[in-house]
């Protein structure tokens, strides 16, 4: 739709379609429009014929006949020059704007503007482009038909060709803010274009096989009733793999708890009896996911682990490989029908696609499943499923019983109580500071700092952080042995910990909703009755914390996210914080999201 020639300008102002080039709105207008009404401190145009003039101290006074309202008015020049009094002269009739004032009763006009162009509403705009360029453009692409041919319907389209091209501004603003229907113009408008960039990046490859492997004696066998949603995310995958067309692209999301594993699990009986492949960032969540795998599918399938370090079985003879990023480096997995990725976003994208490009063959591709533990906004998802398919898992298998608190210092005895009747129940404590080291621009303890105080006064203390080299260990150790740990927020995804039922993260107000909730879902993972203490230096009330406190859902901590800060979108499933929208709300405007969604 663009013409060749439009295309430099198009790149110069860093856009690539019609609506984008729609969207840049103007930054104010030049209102020529005649005035119907006089009132004192408003801005008039009108027709003028000139009275008289006279000089007075500097300054040139002049008095001018309004010929529409047959009133007089009076203007003052400050800054006089010789073209005013050719201008101006005796009877010459012009058009004149200014801002209305009174004295001793009488109108008054403060340095008005002789107006060339009369009943006139121009737009301006701010950008790189001349105004011109920018002007050629708007008039040659913004029509009303082409809009329609975008995907806007009419009501939007006369809307936003509204805003380049009023009758009036009444049309556009109400109280100096654009009308209500202008503004879902721009949100639907922003929603759509956003959508259809996405659409377009998606590229679909035809699958190497159909898996259609039954997996109703695998649900028979397990000790619980998978959720609802869990099932509907399993059925949602069956759909995909049963495809001969197009290689299944899909991202599970769920909360922390929701049962994910078991979708994985479940995966690979639908892939037999091809084999599939599970990569999990961390040896220790490998490991996890393999002890879950062999508990039950043993019955179904070979089981194989694979990391730097370790290997569990025969991975050459294994249905279902699961190992580190040590997978990309066997060239010798053999044929693989589908390939699952945990917490991906830990993963790069060149590491995602290395993996699953090991497999392809003749321009077919294996079955693709991401999972990730970081719940986003519905809204959001709506958003990238344009690009990828999207399940979300919004409930877990049993409620978690977990009290979260603000805390201060004044509050620190009483988390030591606590603390000891935790350990006495054989439960753990997980204690998470902001920095390793001291700082002075951080105004609490670092890591290092405070394990002298928790090491002196319990036992079985344990302390790890991100750039530790022995953190898997560590952590290993600490769930069958430790009482506390000190760490970091690396502890943030992944490691179950069975007994942990208390986490006190300190400086609570540096960190994002959604590191808060992460760090609040390592506890009370089996149902035990756990607490999630927010421990902050500062003596002010902190609205963001409080509300956190109230909601348990990953979910509606992501909603709550985005209204606190920037939105972020899911691009070939990787977690960005890149695009800002300027109309669209995606913490509120979901309805609008489905609508375009509906049009795509």
């Amino acid at each position: 739709m663009i013409e060749s020639e439009d295309k430099a300008l198009f790149s110069k102002l860093k856009i690539y379609t019609l609506l984008d080039l729609a969207l840049i709105i103007p930054s104010g207008y030049d209102d020529t429009t005649l005035s119907k009404k006089i009132e004192l401190d408003s801005v008039i145009t009108a027709r003028a014929v000139v009275l008289k003039l006279k000089n007075v101290n500097g300054k040139l006074q002049i008095v001018f006949n309004l010929i529409d309202f047959k009133t007089n008015i009076s203007a003052t020049f400050f800054k006089v020059m010789p073209y005013h009094y050719a201008t101006f002269a005796p009877n010459t009739k012009h058009f004149l704007q200014g801002k209305v004032g009174q004295y001793n009763g009488f109108w008054q006009l403060t340095q008005p503007k002789k107006i060339t162009t009369p009943n006139q509403i121009v737009p301006k705009y701010k950008t790189i482009l001349k105004t011109t360029e920018l002007k050629d453009l708007i008039k040659k692409y913004v029509t009303i038909e082409n809009l329609i041919s975008s995907g806007l319907d009419e009501k939007i389209s006369k809307a936003i060709y509204t805003l380049h091209f009023p009758n009036t501004l009444s049309d556009i603003f109400e109280d100096k803010s654009y009308k209500s229907d202008i503004i879902y113009a721009l949100k639907y408008t922003e929603a759509l274009n956003h959508l259809k960039k996405l659409k377009g990046k998606r590229v679909d490859y035809p699958p190497k096989v159909e898996l259609n492997g039954r997996i109703d004696k695998f649900l028979e066998q397990l000790p619980f009733r998978l959720t609802n949603e869990q099932l509907k995310c399993i059925e949602d995958i069956k759909i995909d793999f049963a495809s001969s067309t197009k290689a299944t692209k899909r991202m599970v999301v769920g909360d922390v708890g929701s049962g994910k594993t078991m979708v994985i699990l479940s995966s690979a009986m639908m892939a037999l009896p091809h084999r599939s492949v599970l990569m999990a960032p961390t040896s220790l969540l490998a490991l996890q996911l393999y002890e879950e795998a062999s508990k039950y599918l043993s019955s179904f399938m070979k089981i194989a682990l694979v990391t730097q370090k370790t290997n569990h079985n025969d991975y050459k003879e294994a249905h279902l490989i699961i190992g580190t990023h040590a997978l990309l480096y066997k060239e010798d997995l053999g044929e693989v029908g589908l390939v699952m990725i945990d917490e991906q976003h830990r993963f790069g994208t060149a590491q995602r696609q290395r993996l699953e490009c090991g497999f392809v063959e003749n321009k077919k591709k294996p079955h693709m499943l991401q999972f990730s533990a970081t719940p986003i906004p519905r809204t959001q998802a709506m958003m990238n499923s344009a690009l990828i398919d999207v399940s979300l898992i919004t409930t877990t298998p049993f409620t978690k019983d977990i009290a979260t608190k603000v805390i201060s210092k004044s509050n620190f005895a009483d988390l030591l109580c606590r603390i000891r009747d935790e350990i006495e129940q054989n439960h753990q404590v997980l204690i998470v500071y902001p920095l390793v080291n001291e700082s002075e621009q951080i105004p609490y303890q670092s890591l290092d700092v405070a394990r002298g105080f928790w090491e002196k006064n319990f036992d079985n203390v344990f302390v790890t952080h991100g750039k530790d080299k022995d953190k898997e260990k560590v952590l290993m150790e600490f769930r069958e042995e430790g009482d506390i740990l000190l760490a970091t927020t690396v502890v943030e995804v992944g490691i179950s910990l069975p007994r942990l039922t208390m986490v006190v993260i300190v400086g609570a107000e540096r960190l994002g909703l959604a590191t808060l909730h992460q760090l609040r879902g390592r506890v009370g993972r089996n149902g035990l009755k756990s607490y999630c203490y927010l421990y902050t230096n500062s003596s002010e009330p902190n609205k963001r914390l409080d509300i956190f406190t109230k909601t348990m859902s990953g979910f509606d901590v992501a909603k709550l996210d985005l209204q606190f800060r920037n939105s972020g979108d899911i691009l070939d499933g990787t977690i960005q914080s890149g695009i800002k929208f300027r109309w669209l709300d995606m913490g509120n405007d979901e309805d609008i999201i489905i609508k375009a969604k509906e049009c795509l």
